[in-house]
């Protein structure tokens, strides 16, 4: 039985095949983009100098690129051969992450920050990419599991890169995790290559504003989609600015230990991987409303357990805290990842993804501006209270939504064609 409740079908070999290849890519393009996350706040403080508000400053860089580029990527999604968006998308993250290396080693905090949303866009063409593709490759029975399959290989690798480039910090070399990073993309883009060729699964020519316009009308008369749009919006905004408090604060008030601060945000990457090896069964089991309400409410320990540490929890409840804003968001993002591809027609799933990527990471720079911030001028305990207020906030959108009561995926109805 797959996660929405209905019999699995034998999935043929050539399918197998290709998602085996498109599972490869996705696990270079996520190593190369958790490298550069995890690289680009330990490098602004231990290299650069930076300040609370200055890594904010270069996270929002970073996250700006989901803000200006998701609309055009998914236009391309939706014009263009998937194969070619993917290659293409790794192609240019490649180069921003070499970029980003030298710029780091410069010393210069502007030209990294240029260089790390240089790289992250080719990290927003992948990612809606990756979730269009999925439904071509497997049939509606399997789309969790296929889900769940992608999130691991990003959540293994959020495990390992913090580690990784602690211990590269610990030794005065964090700027090797973006070296790094630019060969995880070029991996990447070699095995998007190997994918399959495929006509673009649209063919209109209309203007690039009408046809954006089509994935927001979309978004904005489902009263699936809706609720958990405003739910990413805020999540995501909490979740950037506990990120541009983290390492600061972690460093100030907790330990200044580098490899003990990639130690907490192992975490991270723990409850990434246990939430997407489990989100099949976990769906299947509890259904979809449990999953879309405890992602929110289970990120709220995060901050909790951050000032837990600073008095006396230590790097335990590090590790505690970031393992819960990974475990419960990632049950939730499979789950609304299935939903989407099954309510959204396949023409549509490149821009109806990119208005709800806008959503999901156009609000982090804003996040991560405000986060550094508030810990500036106000402190980073209002800071961190201000971000538990934010996930409750993500919860109480679900909670007033239809969504509330969704049993199984196998309620909604499936795609109609679009006009």
């Amino acid at each position: 039985m797959s996660a929405d409740g209905s019999t699995t079908a034998t999935t043929p070999a050539p399918a197998r095949s290709a998602f085996s290849r498109l599972f490869a890519a996705a696990c270079g393009a996520h190593l190369g983009d958790q490298l550069a996350l995890s690289a680009l706040p330990l490098t602004a403080v231990l290299v650069l100098g930076a300040d609370a508000a200055t890594v904010g400053m270069l996270v929002a860089a970073q996250g700006a690129a989901w803000l200006v580029a998701s609309l055009p990527a998914g236009l391309l999604v939706d014009r263009l051969s998937r194969r070619s968006v993917l290659a293409g998308s790794q192609a240019l993250a490649a180069v921003g992450f070499a970029l980003a290396t030298a710029m780091a080693l410069a010393g210069s905090v502007p030209l990294l920050g240029l260089s790390a949303f240089v790289a992250a866009l080719g990290t927003v063409a992948f990612a809606l990419g990756v979730n269009a593709m999925v439904p071509d490759l497997v049939g509606r029975a399997a789309l969790s599991r296929a889900n769940g399959r992608i999130e691991v290989a990003r959540a293994l690798v959020t495990l390992a890169a913090p580690v990784a480039v602690g211990a590269m910090a610990r030794h005065g070399t964090p700027t090797l995790a973006y070296a790094a990073a630019a060969c995880a993309a070029a991996l990447a883009c070699i095995a998007a290559l190997a994918l399959p060729r495929t006509a673009p699964p649209s063919a209109r020519d209309r203007a690039m504003g009408a046809e954006i316009a089509e994935g927001f009308r979309f978004l904005a008369q489902s009263p699936v989609l809706r609720p958990i749009a405003l739910c990413a919006l805020l999540w995501n905004a909490a979740f950037f600015a506990f990120v541009a408090v983290y390492v600061p604060f972690t460093l100030a008030r907790v330990t200044s230990d580098p490899a003990l601060v990639g130690l907490g945000q192992a975490g991270y990457g723990a409850g990434l991987i246990l939430g997407a090896a489990t989100a099949a069964t976990i769906l299947h089991r509890l259904g979809a409303a449990p999953v879309l309400l405890g992602g929110p409410a289970l990120s709220v320990a995060a901050p909790l357990a951050l000032l837990a540490a600073a008095h006396g929890g230590g790097v335990p409840a590090l590790f505690f805290g970031q393992f819960m804003v990974g475990f419960g968001p990632m049950l939730w993002f499979v789950c609304q990842t299935s939903i989407r591809q099954i309510v959204t027609p396949p023409q549509l799933l490149g821009r109806v993804g990119a208005t709800l990527q806008l959503a999901i990471y156009g609000v982090r720079p804003f996040g991560a501006l405000a986060g550094g911030w508030l810990a500036l001028h106000y402190g980073a305990d209002v800071a961190l209270i201000a971000v538990a207020g934010l996930f409750a906030a993500s919860f109480v959108a679900i909670a007033l939504s239809r969504l509330a009561g969704l049993r199984s995926l196998a309620d909604l109805p499936s795609a109609a064609p679009a006009a």
